[in-house]
């Protein structure tokens, strides 16, 4: 027989045993180590493709509820501003009653101050016309004295009464 490239039929006998045994093996081998490695593998490229859905739930998640808060603090700044505004409001109807109130004293106190001085000058006259009546009853008792006897003063006292009448000097 000839050879096939020099080889001998045991040579080949013994190679394609050994291919077979190695098929065999290999068979073998990835039932009992491949498949449990592919599994291995297949689940742990499972798990990472559900923590990567997982995160993206999650991020979506963040996403919305950032939303969610940016909108409530909107809210609150527009609620706060209102506030805000609403206070400016009061403050300046308090400011305004506040004028108003001290506008309304002080004409008040103006006017009383006004009162107090109209009376305190009525007083003032009276006064002064007292003293000018003292003054002048002075001079006059004098005057009288010197150019009046006893009997025209009698006189002038009687006439003095006759005019006021007997009414007003008795009440």
């Amino acid at each position: 027989m000839e050879r096939l490239f020099n080889l001998d039929p045991q040579l080949i006998h013994d190679a394609v045993l050994l291919m077979i045994s190695v098929l065999v093996m290999f068979a073998f081998l990835s039932y009992l180590l491949f498949n449990p490695a592919r599994e291995f593998l297949k689940k742990r490229q499972d798990k990472i493709r559900d923590d990567i859905d997982s995160a993206k739930k999650d991020k979506e998640e963040a996403a919305a509820l950032k939303a969610d808060y940016d909108g409530k603090i909107r809210e609150i700044e527009k609620e706060a501003e209102a506030i805000l505004s609403e206070a400016r409001q009061k403050a300046l109807q308090n400011e305004a009653k506040i004028i108003d109130e001290a506008k309304k004293e002080a004409s008040g106190i103006i006017e009383r101050a006004n009162r107090q001085a109209e009376l305190e000058k009525k007083a003032a006259a009276d006064d002064m016309k007292k003293e000018i009546i003292k003054v002048a009853a002075l001079m006059a008792q004098k005057v009288v004295n010197r150019t009046v006897d006893a009997q025209l003063q009698d006189n002038l006292v009687e006439e003095t009464l006759k005019e006021i009448g007997e009414e007003t000097w008795l009440s």
